[in-house]
């Protein structure tokens, strides 16, 4: 497997964290967080212009002809600058669930105004705190008048409160799930948003007889859980992404303070003991970046359990070495690393939520175990 960047994803990465750093200083995050929308929707403008809101869409779609790997550079070089843009919620998971299911003009209608920075979209699918990947589905949608009548509760609503279009699942009277393509300011849909724990707006939603036309649902009826959990495992690597971002930006935030603060009159980087943990924290690092490219390489996968056991191995794995590296950064600063003046806190907080979002990681190992079972040996084997 070649881990070298083509010259096209090398001036991507360039790109963003250009960007990154001219955008995303601490003082101007701090401050986004406190206005109403909690992020810039100038800078999102320019995510469109610059193409990153379709970098895996396909050409003909629309999109900038990329995938996996170019939302995995714009998502890690997001993190490092503590981006609560939308962009995982919308232009990842959103995205690719309209890819999978949508086609001709309903693909091109939904998928142009999104690649367009135009319209925000959100993916409705969890409605408890259970596993991502097998939520029991109460949501239902009844045919209604020509159309479906849909009721039903979301939770924790990634991008939900700049969401102006949420893709709601429901089952519907044939059995299995469909999802429905429902305005934000459709009558009988109540949001109430709120804050994740690293800034990002999240919501809950409730569906209270919410009408909507027959085009509204995105595909064929009954046949949306396997795009569904196809734009979750493109989101759980694009949350891996995050977490390598973080895990690298306050790994060498620490090693720059371990040098200058000093204690019995040398710096603390001196100490054999501290230049362990820092060992500790670099290797962990380095392996979730593997692992990274590993859950990459799984979303090629045409077998769904092989995907699916691909994924969740880099998740597992990620989760709990981003949550290591961040303590561990937080622990080397002493008290000032967890103030909210300082930034390390704040890589903390979104490790924090990456560990847990979209499925734990003894979730995520239940899910590595159950893909594998039944499965040969050539099936089985590394990706």
């Amino acid at each position: 497997m070649d881990f070298t960047y083509s010259d096209e994803q090398q001036s991507l990465q360039d790109s963003v964290k250009r960007f990154c750093e001219r955008e995303y200083s601490f003082e101007k995050r701090q401050a986004l967080l406190k206005t109403e929308d909690g992020f810039d929707r100038a800078n999102w403008a320019t995510f469109a212009e610059l193409g990153w809101l379709g970098a895996a869409v396909a050409e003909d779609a629309g999109g900038f002809g990329g995938g996996p790997i170019e939302n995995a550079i714009i998502l890690e070089q997001l993190a490092r600058g503590l981006s609560v843009a939308p962009f995982l919620s919308s232009a990842v998971i959103a995205t690719q669930a309209i890819a999978q299911l949508a086609s001709g003009a309903q693909r091109e209608a939904l998928l142009t105004p999104l690649i367009g920075g135009e319209r925000i979209a959100a993916l409705a699918h969890g409605e408890t705190a259970q596993h991502a990947f097998a939520p029991d589905i109460e949501t239902k949608a009844a045919a209604s008048g020509g159309g479906y009548r849909l009721t039903g509760r979301k939770t924790f609503v990634l991008g939900g409160q700049a969401a102006d279009l949420f893709l709601v699942s429901a089952t519907t009277g044939g059995g299995g799930v469909s999802l429905f393509a429902v305005p934000a300011e459709a009558k009988g849909l109540e949001r109430v948003n709120y804050h994740a724990v690293d800034g990002r707006r999240v919501s809950d939603i409730t569906l209270k007889d919410v009408e909507v036309p027959a085009d509204a649902l995105i595909g064929d009826e009954g046949e949306a859980q396997d795009a569904i959990d196809y734009a979750l495992d493109y989101g759980v690597i694009g949350l891996c992404a995050e977490a390598v971002g973080a895990m690298d930006a306050a790994l060498w935030i620490t090693r720059d303070y371990l040098k200058t603060r000093k204690q019995f009159g040398v710096s603390l980087n001196t100490f054999q003991a501290l230049q362990h943990r820092m060992a500790d924290m670099l290797v962990e690092t380095e392996l979730a970046r593997s692992m990274l490219y590993r859950g990459i390489a799984a979303l090629s996968l045409d077998n769904k359990r092989a995907r699916a056991r691909g994924v969740s191995a880099a998740k597992a794995q990620i989760g709990e070495a981003g949550f290591f590296v961040g303590g561990q950064a937080v622990q080397l600063h002493g008290g000032i690393g967890v103030t909210e003046e300082y930034i390390v806190g704040h890589y903390f907080k979104r490790l924090a939520l990456v560990r847990g979002l979209y499925g734990s990681s003894d979730q995520h190992l239940t899910r590595f175990a159950e893909s594998a079972e039944g499965q040969n040996e050539e099936e089985l084997s590394p990706i």
